[in-house]
């Protein structure tokens, strides 16, 4: 059942902002500075900020809020939190799919064919009838092998900035909920399956908390996991790997605040 890895292009040189591959749903920035970068995503009244690397290495960001006019902008530090645009580009992005965004790594969700987290998607979904079925082979694995590190959410909760990687978490056994949703994400994309992650809001008290959406071509239910065809479909691994003993809310009201 796995698909073959979908992976970016990206040149060994190339301009700051690369927007050749835009319709596959993803923008490559770079650039090398002694200042601080943001990299910023906009389309119509959306607005996504991102860290980029001042070190030159190439970053993948999502085209995440469909075809439409996009803003593509490098920004450099300049004093405290002010910022002046470095480098910008204009795009008309008309996606090949919908789910082009969400089949491809990006910042928060990356692998690549050497990825660990790639070869034990690839394990785990082998002989899967349906898609659905590697799902849940996903979901119990990480449900079953990864634990929520209380001491790691401590001490993040006064940082920003965070980049989870699905390797390390696949490696240490341990995270935080963006961890989860972060190796969750990219396991399913690594199979061909589009897979959002999702940063928002749980009930009862307004948490902060990261999640899955997975859209697949079958049916699957157990305890507080599952998917249906054809329609978006929340994961919340930390929910079902944490069973009331860490803060992952209630599981019940869900409020997206970003998508990547």
């Amino acid at each position: 059942m796995p698909a073959q890895v979908a992976l970016p292009d990206i040149p060994e040189a190339g301009p700051a902002i690369d927007t050749a591959h835009t319709a596959d749903g993803y923008v490559v920035a770079r650039m090398s500075s002694a200042a601080r970068l943001k990299f910023q995503v906009a389309c119509n009244d959306a607005v996504y900020n991102y860290d980029l690397p001042n070190n030159g290495s190439p970053t993948v960001f999502p085209i995440n809020m469909g075809d439409g006019a996009y803003r593509f902008r490098i920004m450099k530090n300049i004093d405290g939190n002010d910022y002046a645009e470095a480098e910008s580009v204009d795009a008309d992005v008309a996606l090949t799919s919908e789910f082009a965004p969400f089949l491809m790594p990006n910042q928060y969700c990356w692998y690549d064919a050497g990825s660990a987290c790639t070869a034990k998607a690839r394990e785990l979904a082998d002989g899967a009838a349906t898609q659905a079925e590697a799902v849940k082979r996903v979901c119990d694995f990480i449900v079953g092998n990864v634990t929520y590190d209380i001491d790691k959410a401590t001490a993040l909760s006064s940082q920003t900035g965070y980049v989870p990687n699905p390797d390390a978490t696949l490696a240490s056994g341990t995270g935080v909920c963006f961890d989860y949703a972060s190796l969750g994400a990219a396991m399913l994309r690594s199979l061909g399956i589009p897979a959002k992650v999702v940063t928002g809001y749980v009930s009862p008290d307004g948490l902060y908390h990261a999640w899955v959406m997975a859209y697949v071509d079958g049916t699957w239910s157990e305890g507080s996991l599952g998917v249906q065809p054809n329609e978006w479909s929340r994961l919340d691994l930390t929910f079902a790997a944490a069973n009331g003993a860490a803060p992952a809310g209630d599981g019940i009201t869900y409020t997206d605040r970003y998508v990547y």
